[in-house]
Order: structure tokens, then sequence, then C-alpha cells
């Protein structure tokens, strides 16, 4: 059997899927599937058992066994939540609680980090072990990933192969239920659709951005390395079956793009000309803005990882066009 925790969520749903593709079905679902808003997600999956977040721990004692491989996606991502105790719970200590397990059961484990450790990007962004613990991350979200980083890498012991992945700007199916924490592709296509439809009351098609405040970079300008989800899953399929060079990776395409490329791309897989206007930056997370993200992706690359990346304008054209504008699911 194959577990993967965050299994209704959107990177997790769509990794079920490609593990569907790939012909497993044998797949455990663990989440909270209270959330209707993320049952389409799972819909229509092949998988044994939906065990619920609260009882995995228990349940894999019982099942160890059985379990082959554990792919822990699950955590909470908003970046706007300043309880630190939630992202203790949920991101620091469950997590610690399903290492000990792979650990102890010799169970195969790759587990979801995230880009937001990087902080304002001070100290680059490569996915270097030493570096870690010198990581000053703005967020609670983003403190509560790295503390975890840093407490695997103080471990002596270890999973038999384990791999825990920096994310950084992943977009893609499957994320409808995400609210404020959806990614800005979807934020766009959403602006452009509800504008469309408004038309004959003379509202304009327009995707707002959020504007700089930053003079060292123009309105628009900010740089993000947006990845499309099909490639996350590429890569976490070939670690899944590579199985050697155990450590934390950069997850994204290693070439940073505008919020301006990134409107242009959706207007363009919609036929549409492009039209921007700016707002402020919210209070609440304007002093914790990252305005450039870039993984270095060499480390994943040097240990064979070869496939080519989706460009921007493809990711966004397949989102778009397959996905968002008839409403479907991964």
């Amino acid at each position: 059997m194959i577990v993967v925790t965050g299994a209704a969520g959107f990177i997790g749903s769509c990794l079920v899927s490609k593990l569907n593709n790939k012909g497993i079905k044998d797949i455990i679902l663990v989440d909270d599937f209270s959330r209707p808003d993320k049952t389409p997600n799972i819909a229509h999956k092949i998988y044994l058992e939906k065990v619920e977040r609260r009882i995995f721990i228990d349940w894999l004692d019982q099942h160890h066994r059985d379990v082959e491989f554990i792919f822990h996606i699950g955590a909470r991502t908003d970046t706007t939540e300043f309880d630190t105790n939630v992202f203790d719970e949920l991101n620091l200590n469950y997590s610690k609680a399903v290492w000990n397990a792979c650990r102890d059961y010799s169970i195969p484990l790759i587990y979801a980090s995230s880009a937001a450790t990087y902080g304002d990007g001070t100290l680059g962004y490569k996915d270097d072990h030493s570096l870690i613990p010198q990581l000053q991350p703005l967020n609670p979200y983003g403190i509560s990933k790295n503390e975890f980083d840093k407490w695997v890498l103080r471990q002596t012991s270890a999973p038999p192969c384990w791999y825990g992945l920096k994310f950084f700007n992943v977009f893609g199916p499957n994320e409808y239920h995400k609210g404020r924490m959806a990614s800005v592709v979807f934020h766009a296509f959403r602006q452009v659709a509800d504008s469309q439809a408004h038309k004959a009351s003379a509202v304009a098609t327009s995707v707002r951005l959020f504007r700089s405040h930053n003079p060292a970079y123009k309105d628009g300008g900010q740089l993000r390395d947006f990845i499309y989800v099909k490639d996350v899953l590429s890569v976490i399929w070939f670690l899944m079956n590579h199985r050697n060079d155990s450590g934390i990776y950069n997850l994204g395409t290693g070439k940073a793009r505008t919020f301006l490329d990134l409107a242009n791309a959706v207007f363009a897989s919609l036929n549409l000309p492009p039209s921007i206007e700016f707002i402020d930056t919210p209070i609440d997370i304007r002093d914790k803005y990252q305005y450039f993200t870039q993984a270095n992706m060499d480390k994943l690359l040097k240990i064979g990882y070869d496939r080519p990346f989706y460009s921007l304008e493809a990711g966004i054209e397949e989102y778009v066009q397959g996905y968002l504008a008839g409403k479907k699911y991964f």
C-alpha cells in the first residue's frame, strides 16, 4: 500500500491521480475529510481506504507491514495564519510523528517542505543542508516548515530513504477549495471570468495584481518561480523510484518569472487582450512579502532528473483550457 497524507488537498489529490494513472490503486488517503469543498478532488480516484488524519498514526502502528511508501503532503499552508500553535500541531509535531513511524517501520518517505523557508532570499535559494539552520522565514507557516527541516537534519536515524521537497509557487488543477491561498493563476482566471460574465454591465475584463512596495521592483515586476503541478508530480514519481540520495531538495523550475508574465499568459490562454490593474498588497502580509524566488535546481539534476519543465505559458494554457474553463479536476 501507498499512503498519501493531504490526499483531499491540491497537490495530494493530484498525486493520487498520478499514481492511479501509473496503475497504482492500493492507496490509503489520509486527510481531514470534514470539508465538503474538498470532496470533488477525490470523487473519482481509485483507492483502498480513507483514514482520518487524527487517527492515522494509530492506524499506521497496526498496518505498517503493508505500507511500502508514504507521501506526507498534508499541512496547514495558510501564510496569513499567525497562530503558531496551529503550525506546531499540524506542520511540526505531526510531521515528527510521521517521520518517527517511517524510521521505526523502515518505510520510505517524501514530505512537503516549502520555499517559504527561504524568507526574503538574503541567503539565496540553494538547497544546501548547511544553510538550512541559518534561514529566516517571514511568517509562521515558513517557520514551521523550516523548523521541521532543521529537526530532520539533526536526526541520527532515518527512514531507509527520504526526501523533503521545498515546493516553490505551485499552480494547477484541484485548487478550487483553497480560497485566498489558491495560486495567482487561479485568481487571475476567476477575475477575468467574472468580468466576462458581467460584460453587459460594462465591467472591464481585468486582472488585479499587487502593487510593488519595494522600489527595486516595478508594479507587476515581482518575481516568482512558478511551477506547474504536473512537474511536481513528475519529480515525486522520479524520487519514489530513485530511492537514493536522501535529503532536502528544491522543487521549482529554476527560472523566475514576473507576475506580469503570468497575467499576460492567462489572457493569452483565453484569447483576450491583457488588462491589468494594481492594488495595494494587504497590510497583514506586506512586510512578509517575497519579491523574488528562484529555485537552484542543480542538486536534483545531479542525481539524474532530466525531464524538461513546463514553461509558464504552456502550464497556464493547459491549466486554463483543460481544467479551469470547464471546472474540471485532475
